[in-house]
């Protein structure tokens, strides 16, 4: 499964909607992603699963960098 993580890069300042950024994971489950990105110093917004049509438009965006939990 792919999941999109919207977050902040820096855990201790307060969130601001223009600074959001996002990355894609492939994983089993929304805990195992979670459990990937704990060493870093990240502010997770959300994680959203991506599947039918919203996994294909986001697939077709030039920003579009699968990340493996390898």
């Amino acid at each position: 499964m792919i999941f999109k993580v919207l977050y902040q890069e820096n855990r201790a300042e307060v969130p601001v909607r223009e600074n959001t950024q996002s990355l894609y994971v492939e994983a089993s489950s929304e805990r195992e992603v979670r459990d990937h990105l704990k060493d870093r110093n990240y502010n997770i917004e959300f994680i959203q699963l991506l599947e039918g049509n919203h996994l294909q438009y986001e697939q077709d965006s030039p920003n579009f960098e699968l990340e493996s939990l390898e």
